[in-house]
């Protein structure tokens, strides 16, 4: 019980130290996106391809108000065809930059979900989304936030130095956002 114990303390401890204003800052740009109904990308590797998945569907399907436009998000994550045609044909550095190339315009937003926030596809993604003219970049990443910390507009750090409590903290994240919207969804 001691592992048990002291991992949920910990994860209580950081889920404390979570900047509510960074996440409020999320709320606002994604709202914004709405307004101008623009595509939300959403980008990640391994479980935090899971948790870009997790979002999509949070966003997509939970934020729905009767009788309102519905929120647009798409995970690249999700055409894993797509994804290892990238990576076996060319480079997988280009795994979310290439299908950004195809479907992201002027003025869309991109999130990126990273714990370390260096690996080079996301970096990559995150250089071509500036060259098409992204609106914003949103970075959730891990306690160091990496190089996607340093290119990313706005930045929500998980305060916690363990990988497997800085993904339960993105899926946190998650569903702080997601559930923000919905009750925003249902004001205007």
């Amino acid at each position: 019980m001691d592992f048990i114990d002291n991992y949920l303390a910990e994860l209580s401890k950081s889920v404390a130290k979570l900047s509510r204003d960074d996440l409020m800052k999320v709320c606002e740009a994604l709202m914004q996106a709405w307004r101008d109904d623009k595509i939300i990308f959403i980008i990640g590797n391994g479980g935090s391809a899971a948790t870009a998945s997790h979002m999509m569907n949070d966003f997509n399907k939970l934020t729905i108000a009767e009788g309102k436009r519905r929120f647009r998000a798409w995970a690249l994550t999700d055409n894993v065809p797509l994804i290892s045609a990238w990576g076996n044909d060319n480079t997988f550095d280009w795994s979310f930059s290439q299908p950004l190339r195809n479907f992201m315009r002027k003025g869309d937003y991109l999130i990126v979900i990273s714990t370390s926030g260096n690996s080079p596809n996301l970096v990559d993604a995150t250089k071509v989304a500036r060259e098409i003219g992204v609106e914003k970049v949103i970075g959730l990443v891990g306690d160091k936030g990496g190089t996607i910390a340093e290119m990313a507009d706005i930045v929500v750090r998980f305060p916690d130095e363990n990988q497997g409590r800085q993904e339960d903290g993105h899926v946190i994240m998650n569903h702080v956002i997601a559930g923000y919207l919905r009750e925003w969804m249902k004001t205007v």
